[in-house]
This record gives C-alpha cells, structure tokens and sequence, in this order.
C-alpha cells in the first residue's frame, strides 16, 4: 500500500445526516482524502483487527485517530472503545468521542476506558462543522502520536 491510499481516519458513524454533515465539514478542511468509513461498531472492531471483509489489511496501518459515535448498532462505541483500548496493537490509536450524548456516565466511562477527547456533536451545522476541522487539523496535522510497534 503506498503512503497516499493509508487510511488516516476512521469516523465510525451510523446516522446517514451526522455521517455527511462530518464527511462534508472534513472535505472543506481539506482532510476528507485519507477517511474510512464504518457504520456500526462491529464494521469498525473489525476494520481496525483486520477481520471479516478486512482480513486482507495490515493491521500496522493504523489510522491516526478515530472519530467513535457512542450509539451505534451491532456493537455500541463504549463496547469498540474497550476493544480498541484493551488490545495492545491498538491501545494508542487515539480516539475522539464525537457524539449527541451529555449524559455523564458516558462522559466518565469513556474517560475511564482511554477516551482521548469526548465532544458533544453541536446542532448547528456552521458550529458542527468549526469543530470538525479543528478535530481535523488538530488529530491530523498537529498531534504526534507514537508509533505502534509490530
């Protein structure tokens, strides 16, 4: 795989609108060239170990961060992020919590599960898409994560 197909974003997201309103915020930013896409939490743990319809990637090719939705279908993204955080090859993948839920319970269980940062999705699309880009540009272009060894 060359340098230019390496996924550098999973944005695991269920709901069609939040899913293209993310898509869109990302590609006005510049930064929509490098994202996967999964649309439930399942799709996503197996993306990210290399199973199922993924068997064929290398799991060495992690992406630089991961935006995660908490409600997602066939496995919720508190479930993906004890997975994500519970395996050594990918524990330092840092994960974004981007979300509709202000409940403190998931604020607090995503924290105690390695969250790296937890955002509340705004309503308005002008303010969504502000924080998309700074989530963008900041995981993406700034934040020096270390590498994960083999």
């Amino acid at each position: 795989m060359n340098r230019s197909d390496v996924i550098e974003l999973l944005l695991v997201e269920d709901n069609p609108d939040d899913l293209a309103l993310t898509l869109r915020a990302l590609g006005k930013a510049g930064l929509s060239r490098q994202v996967h896409v999964a649309r439930d939490g399942l799709e996503a743990v197996e993306f990210l170990f290399c199973e199922g319809a993924h068997s064929g990637r290398n799991i060495a090719e992690e992406p630089k961060v991961i935006l995660l939705d908490l409600k997602l279908p066939k496995l919720d993204g508190l479930e993906v992020l004890k997975r994500i955080k519970g395996d050594p090859r990918t524990k330092l993948i840092p994960v974004v919590v981007l979300t509709s839920s202000k409940e403190q319970r998931d604020i607090i269980e995503s924290y105690q599960l390695g969250v790296n940062s937890y955002i509340v999705k705004p309503v308005n699309f002008e303010r969504f898409s502000e924080a998309v880009r700074h989530l963008g540009h900041y995981w993406l272009l700034h934040n020096q994560p270390p590498k994960i060894a083999e």
